[in-house]
């Protein structure tokens, strides 16, 4: 099995929330003395959002789009008791144990789509990753997306593998397109769908994608309230990856005809 090595770290400081995201992420330093984006597991959608933004992240390193480094990273229960805004107290206090974290990018801005610049090839990729991911949060009111040295990264795919949220009707999901896509962000400047669908198509094979999934970490697998057990749930996004993997034809029709 093609297996990926993420790292690590141990929070040493909380920064400041980022209160645009709905999920309120935060800025924090970690042991290594790097600054990253913690994305916590107290949040909203809880650890169904890390493990989104984990196989999405790493499915877009792959397929060689820019991402940011991803590491998970242990929060101690020292930083709830040192903060005063009760809804960060929260939130920390909800996220004690292993968060996903994202290397900060030091002044990367915000992807506009009438002002930024990208590649089509590349605007392609990931128009297809998202349809591929079913990831409907990448739209011009929250592109996800950040230009940092003049090159486009992907940021938070929190949203993605929405079907995980009902494990009990989630096979229904294997044979549906993402009619979603109309309103992506890229859709305008995704002129080469088709290379970069034959791109995915090399880049992605079995043993990769069940290596990244083998990765994600046992405790954000296990829910009682979910009728599968963690094994079944790896298992199960394996299935939906290369079901949706032997669509990409498909896919890519539906994109096409949304432009």
């Amino acid at each position: 099995m093609h297996t990926i090595d993420i790292r690590t770290v141990d929070v040493v400081q909380y920064i400041s929330p980022l209160r645009e995201g709905g999920s309120m992420p935060g800025i924090v330093k970690a042991d290594d003395g790097f600054l990253y984006i913690i994305k916590f597991r107290g949040a909203g959608q809880g650890k169904k959002a890390l493990i989104a933004e984990f196989l999405g992240g790493e499915i877009a390193r792959a397929i060689g789009l820019k991402m940011p480094e991803l590491v998970f990273m242990n929060l101690g229960d020292t930083f709830s008791r040192m903060e005063p805004d009760e809804e960060v107290q929260d939130l920390l206090k909800f996220s004690v144990g292993l968060n996903l974290g994202l290397h900060f990018l030091s002044s990367a801005i915000t992807y506009d789509p009438l002002v930024s610049e990208a590649p089509a090839l590349t605007c392609s990729k990931i128009v297809v990753l998202d349809s591929l991911i079913s990831n409907i949060d990448r739209t011009t009111k929250n592109p996800n997306l950040l230009m940092w040295q003049k090159e486009l990264w992907i940021i938070d795919n929190g949203a993605s593998f929405y079907f995980h949220h009902n494990w009990n009707n989630w096979r229904q999901h294997l044979t549906r397109t993402f009619p979603m896509i109309k309103n992506h962000v890229l859709l305008d400047k995704a002129t080469e769908l088709e290379q970069a669908a034959e791109e995915i198509k090399n880049a992605l094979n079995k043993d990769l994608i069940k290596g990244i999934i083998a990765v994600i970490p046992e405790e954000w697998l296990t829910d009682e309230h979910d009728p599968l057990s963690p094994d079944e749930k790896r298992a199960a996004y394996l299935e939906y990856m290369m079901a949706k993997l032997r669509m990409i034809d498909e896919l890519v029709k539906e994109a096409q005809d949304a432009r």
